[in-house]
């Protein structure tokens, strides 16, 4: 096929591992890069006018427009894919000259924050409307619209097993961005670990009570530079995104890819995804999540070895951003794949001794 993709195309964003999954599946892929109506930078002028007039700079959206119209006309393309374009106009996205139109959505397709009106009052025209959610499949098709679930992936161009950079080797650690309801839970454990906690992301430098604490507190890593933070820390967090609902997350496959040891909230997708106790540790509440870290701290050996059989569940499970392109590819032509593991069961918490 030849793809048109529209979506994010900076170092290490979902969208070009996903434009690069599709070129890997034997596709011919063009990228319009739609960071700069995405993620205009902090106070330039297209970043103030989103925050004043609360839309997106509409001189940005139409060289973007303008371009996805010039390569079109050139590439006479078969699928445009949009990955969560929200922001630009839908009326003509959809009226790009293709022979499929379809829509990614990595978050919440119900999260005000992930919707525009504008889309929403188009979501039925797309031929098929992709999301990593499972709640919103019956969401999406009261809507009007043609659902498809795949789970999140990894990208293995940077998602590996990576040397350690560190010299330091943390107990526990979360890379990923800082949210309110993240934050609590995250000094808690900076209090109680203190030097022993690395804490990777956006926005952490900026909590005031982290820096009373002795975490070590950085900024956001992408690309190979998140495997390499992986590399350091024994135990990662996996903290879901309650705003997104979350049942897992794309850092559900990426820290047991970089071979980490996977410590996540339980959900039953979690337990289908990585057998409990012998792929992955999962937790329901505070009193759980300490006890996992004193076994980790106690029986180092036994960790690593968590670490690595989630490690080759993963990277030999067929979820990578290649694997999500050709279920896709398969929907739209016909030859409906599930990227639902068949449930191993839920297991249990074995470890402690």
């Amino acid at each position: 096929m030849r793809i048109l993709f529209v979506g994010d195309d900076w170092v290490g964003s979902n969208a070009r591992s996903m434009a690069d999954g599709f070129r890997q599946a034997g596709h011919e892929v063009v990228v319009v890069d739609t960071t700069a109506v995405s993620l205009p930078p902090r106070f330039s002028p297209p970043w103030i006018y989103s925050k004043i007039r609360r839309r997106r700079a509409p001189w940005d959206r139409r060289s973007i427009h303008n371009r996805i119209n010039s390569l079109a006309a050139t590439l006479s393309p078969d699928l445009l894919f949009c990955f969560r374009t929200v922001h630009l106009d839908q009326r003509r996205l959809l009226d790009t000259p293709a022979r499929l139109h379809v829509h990614y959505s990595p978050d919440d397709a119900s999260n005000p924050y992930n919707t525009t009106p504008d889309y929403l009052r188009h979501e039925h025209l797309w031929d098929l409307v992709v999301t990593t959610k499972g709640h919103n499949m019956p969401e999406l098709a009261a809507r009007g619209a043609t659902p498809k679930f795949v789970f999140s992936a990894y990208d293995p161009g940077w998602h590996h097993l990576s040397a350690r950079r560190d010299p330091h080797r943390y107990l526990l650690g979360f890379v990923g961005n800082y949210r309110p309801d993240r934050r609590s839970a995250t000094v808690a454990l900076a209090e109680r670990y203190g030097e022993r906690m690395l804490v990777h992301g956006p926005g952490w430098k900026r909590v005031s009570e982290l820096h009373r604490t002795r975490a070590v507190v950085r900024g956001p890593v992408y690309g190979e530079h998140f495997s390499t933070a992986i590399a350091s820390v024994t135990a990662n967090l996996v903290f879901l995104n309650s705003a997104n609902r979350d049942t897992h997350t794309c850092r559900t496959f990426e820290v047991p890819a970089a071979g980490g040891l996977f410590v996540g909230q339980r959900t039953d997708e979690h337990a289908t995804l990585l057998v409990e106790g012998k792929e992955c540790l999962l937790f329901s509440d505070e009193d759980e999540l300490h006890e996992i870290l004193r076994w980790c701290e106690r029986r180092p050996e036994r960790a690593r070895a968590v670490a690595e059989a989630g490690h080759r569940r993963i990277v030999t499970g067929n979820h990578r951003y290649v694997d999500r392109a050709r279920e896709i590819v398969a929907t739209l032509e016909g030859e409906e794949k599930s990227s639902t593991p068949e449930a191993v069961g839920y297991g249990t918490w074995e470890v402690t001794s």
